[in-house]
Order: structure tokens, then sequence, then C-alpha cells
């Protein structure tokens, strides 16, 4: 991918440089030596930690699934109007989106499914899939009478048919 020019506010690099400070610091001191802290070396180097408010972590988030969506766009871009209903080209496309939010919303402890996700899906269908029928007749179930008596016929025979046996193999008569 080409990289792409900042547009908008500083809103999204502020908290992508939030979220890099916040998995960058148990990376970063991972491996570090406690000795340049001044601390013994038995104990563990001070680590930042810091208070993610539900106000940035849905801002964060926000921001981060508004980028899923820019990808998703930008593939369908590739797509033509004739191969959009076909699973086998929009399938890559469409599980990426999927699991860009969901992945996102695990990593962040956000919970999914959510709203947002949930919208950034249904806007995928209207605006990409709204035309797409299903080729194949959908079949459903029989009106509940019908359904009934095709349970219950069977039901009924078996003993009808239990009790001819029966009749018929009282006579004593062998059978040729």
């Amino acid at each position: 991918m080409a990289p792409r020019t900042q547009t908008g506010s500083g809103r999204l690099s502020q908290g992508l440089l939030l979220l890099w400070a916040l998995l960058g610091t148990g990376l970063c001191h991972a491996g570090a030596e406690a000795e340049g802290f001044g601390q013994d070396t038995r104990t563990s180097p001070p680590v930042a930690v810091f208070n993610w408010t539900t106000q940035l972590l849905e801002e964060t988030y926000t921001n981060i699934t508004q980028k899923c969506w820019e990808v998703f766009v930008d593939l369908m871009r590739n797509v033509t109007a004739s191969e959009l209903c076909e699973w086998k080209v929009i399938s890559r496309p469409y599980s990426l989106l999927q699991a860009c939010l969901e992945g996102w919303a695990d990593h962040l402890r956000y919970g999914y499914p959510n709203a947002l996700a949930e919208q950034y899906i249904f806007q995928s269908h209207h605006r990409y899939f709204h035309n797409c029928t299903l080729e194949h007749q959908v079949y459903f179930d029989p009106p509940e009478d019908v359904l009934l008596a095709m349970i219950i016929a069977p039901i009924c025979l078996i003993p009808f048919l239990v009790t001819l046996v029966i009749w018929r193999s009282k006579d004593g008569k062998a059978q040729p």
C-alpha cells in the first residue's frame, strides 16, 4: 500500500501514540537492567501505568475501526459490480473487515460484537451487497398442519401393520 498523507486533526495520531506508549512500556523494559534506575537488581524496573478511561477507549476504538473501514473500501475498489455477490471474490475483504473489527475490540478489551462494529458491518451490506439475491431456491418448513400429518401418519400406521401381522400369523397354517 502506498503511504497516505495525514488528514484531519491529530486525534488519530495521539490515540495511536498513546496505544504505542501503553504497549511499548512492557516491551521496552522487559529485558532492561534495573541498575540504571538506581534500584536493587532483584526488583523489577518501574513500569508506566496508564489508566484507560471509557472515553479514551471508545475514541481509540472509533479511530481504529475507521481505519479498518478504509482498508475494506480500498479492497472493494478492486471488485467489479458483477462480482459483488460472488462469495469467492468478496470473502477476503469481508473477512478482513470482520477480523480487524473483532481483533482490535479483543485487543482493547472493548467487547465484541459492539454497536460500532455492527454499524460498519451493516454499512458494508447496505453499500455493497444490497442487490445480492439468493440464486438457489430457499426451502421453508411446511405449514404446521401438513407437518403434523406427516409425523402422525406413520406413527398411526405402525400399530395397524403390527395388528395385521399378528392376525395373519394366528391362522396356524404354514405359509408357502
